[in-house]
Parts: structure tokens; sequence; C-alpha cells
């Protein structure tokens, strides 16, 4: 009895851990200091080759690639490589003319799906320039995002910079607001962990930049490119950094079931970088190996941290009621989803409600990724996360 008391309590504490106390223990670290690097003068910023890989993106890649064209990067330091993947729709057209306006773009376009990772792998083997910009096709750049990304790499110790995210078009009826609370407190963590140890966990994908001599190819069927392209950074010694003044804008995700499909995608990945980069664990960079297993692997075993709470709670609530009572808590959580299901069909929208529910959607995600990640994964081939939302709030 006493070793099932023990193993609730150490699972709820590393629950509590993951999620509150970390975080807090992290700003409390980060008081008063500030990341590396200014702003550099014209003459030393560096060539920058802006990827992006597509499917399917016709009404969204002409606002992004001006957002890039006309921001204030010297035209002389900059070229644009994007490649379709098998698109379908209009997008290789209108790749064709924008590329035939503008001689920094320089397209190309696969025959055969191939995933994001073998897009970038590809881009990057053409690409000219000293620092890559991966970015996607429905992340617009402010006109300084470029320069104050690059500002960073003016230390040579900084091997990856990610860029601050900002949200569009939240409304009320979805999960969008939910999403952007996820995202503003992923965003002030990563700060927070650049400002102590340079060792940010993964840019959000959206928009990071990274020393081509230190890009390594991503493997082709894994899923999350973007942490494996991060944490093979980390190891070669060099810090990643997470640059709030770099600002690009995204169209953040209402639909439940969309995000659950993204997030489980994301979740198989991430099991496949935890294989990749299992060592770190132990052995890495100051700050790595902390920030590795306390923000990253804890919140993946979260679902089974749940499962295990439960169990042991449901176990001892025979024995004594305050383990009953527990358990009785963590049902009615898991049951909230439903209510919630329940509440919109009837377009009743419990902020607070909402909020619990998207914790437990997402952790499903998470373990339903985990169940993928044993499958086994052969393709990392993807279809662009509906983002477009009407009638912003």
């Amino acid at each position: 009895m006493i070793i099932l008391e023990g193993i609730f309590w150490i699972s709820l504490l590393l629950i509590v851990y993951t999620y509150l106390l970390f975080p807090a223990l992290l700003s409390l670290l980060a008081r008063n200091k500030t990341l590396p690097g200014n702003s550099l003068p014209g003459e030393k910023l560096p060539r920058v080759s802006v990827l992006i890989a597509a499917y399917n993106e016709e009404e969204v890649l002409e606002r992004k690639i001006r957002s890039v064209l006309e921001g204030e990067y010297p035209e002389d330091r900059l070229e644009i490589l994007v490649g379709s993947d098998a698109s379908t729709d209009g997008t290789n057209l209108l790749l064709e003319r924008l590329a035939g306006d503008h001689p920094r773009i320089r397209p190309y376009f696969f025959e055969k799906r191939t995933g994001k990772p073998g897009v970038i792998n590809r881009l990057v083997n053409d690409a000219a320039g000293e620092i890559l910009v991966i970015t996607d096709a429905n992340v617009l750049l402010d006109t300084d995002t470029l320069g104050a990304m690059m500002a960073p790499f003016g230390e040579p110790e900084v091997g990856l910079v990610d860029s601050m995210m900002i949200n569009t078009h939240l409304r009320k009826d979805g999960i969008s607001r939910q999403e952007r609370f996820y995202i503003s407190r992923e965003v002030q963590i990563k700060h927070n962990e650049s400002l102590i140890w340079g060792a940010m966990m993964g840019p959000f994908g959206g928009c990071y930049a990274v020393r081509r001599s230190l890009f390594r190819p991503v493997p082709g069927h894994f899923l999350v490119d973007d942490f494996y392209i991060n944490m093979s950074v980390l190891r070669q010694g060099s810090k990643c950094i997470s640059n709030t003044g770099a600002r690009v804008y995204e169209d953040v995700s209402n639909d439940l079931w969309e995000e659950f499909r993204r997030k489980k995608r994301i979740s198989a990945g991430n099991f496949q970088n935890l294989k990749a980069f299992g060592s770190m664990l132990v052995k890495g960079p100051p700050g790595v190996p902390f920030c590795f297993f306390s923000h990253k692997v804890l919140r993946w075993l979260v679902p089974f941290l749940v499962i295990v709470t439960l169990s042991t709670s449901l176990w001892l609530g025979g024995e004594k009621g305050i383990y009953r009572v527990l358990a009785m808590l963590q049902l009615a959580v898991l049951a909230l989803p439903v209510i919630d299901l329940f509440l919109r069909k009837i377009k009743i929208h419990a902020l607070p409600l909402r909020f619990i529910s998207h914790f437990v959607w997402m952790n499903v995600a998470l373990l339903a990724g985990f169940i993928r990640f044993l499958g086994g994964i052969k393709s990392n081939v993807w279809q662009p996360t509906r983002r477009n939302q009407q009638q912003a709030e």
C-alpha cells in the first residue's frame, strides 16, 4: 500500500512540476538576463536563404513571399527558395509567375510527395546563404523580422534563432483562444531557457533561422523536423535561442479535430526525436539535459502519468477516502471534454471549461501519437492544417 501511495504522489508531482514548477523556476533564474547580440550594421548582415516547403498553398503563398520581399533586409543578401511538394492546386503556376517577376525567387517543383524534411533538405543543398531561414507558407513576416532574427548571430556561439509567433483571428466558439494561451506560455518558457543557458527546446517551426554550417539533414521519415534541427545544433555545442523581438504572424487553428490531428502527428515525431536524442538527457551542454527532461520528455509522458495516478487512486480508494475523492476528481476532469462537446452543440461557450477540455484532448493526442510511433512511421508527407478563421473576435 505504501508503495502504491508513493507511486501516486510521485506521478502527480511530476505532472505539477513540468506544467507549473519548472516554468516558475525558469522565471526566477531568468531575471535580469538578456539575450546575446545586438543589431548588426548593414555591412555585417549575413547572406540569408529563406526556405519554404509548400503543398497546395496557393491561398497564402503570394502574401507570404511578398512579406519577405517587402521587408527591410538588403536585396543583395537575400534569396528565397520555394519547394512545391507535388502541389495539385495553383501553387506551381503562382510560383512560376512570381519567379518571373522577382529574380531572387528560386522555385523547385517536386513530382512526387516528399514531405517537408525532404523538401528542406533539397533546398539546403542549393542555398547560398550563411543563414537559413526555414519558414511555413502561412506565416507572415514584419518588415524588420529578418534583421531582428540575424542580430543574435553576431555572437559565434549562437546556432539557431526562433521568432516570436503572434496569433491572429481568435474566436470564442473554437479552440483558438486556448491555442493562443498555450503558445504564449510556451514562448515565455523557451525565451527563459534561452536567457539562462541558450538551451531552447525547439522552435515553433513557423519561422526560425539556423547557421548553414550547423544544419544536419533530417531523416526522411521524421515528422518533426524543426525539433530535430534544434537538437542537432545543441548537440554540436551551439546555442538555440528564442528572440521575441523578431515577430511573425500566423492564423491560429480554431478547429479541435484539425488541431488533434496535427498534435497527434507532432507527438509521434516527438518520440522519434526522443529515440534519436535520448543520450542528451544525461550528456549535453549546460542546461540541455535539464530542459530536455523537464520541458519536453516529462510533457510527453503526462498521459502515462495520468493513467498511473488514476489507476493507483482507484485502487487505494477502497482503503482510504482521500484517494477515493482524488479518483473522482480525475474522472470528472476526464469527462469534461464530453460535456464541452455537448455545450458547443447548443452554442454555449464556457471558456474555463474549454481550457480544461483542451488540455485533456491534447494529452489524448499525445497518447495517440505514441501509439502511431509504436506502429512504425514510414512516411512524413503532410496535409496543411486549415487555419483560415472567419469572424475573428
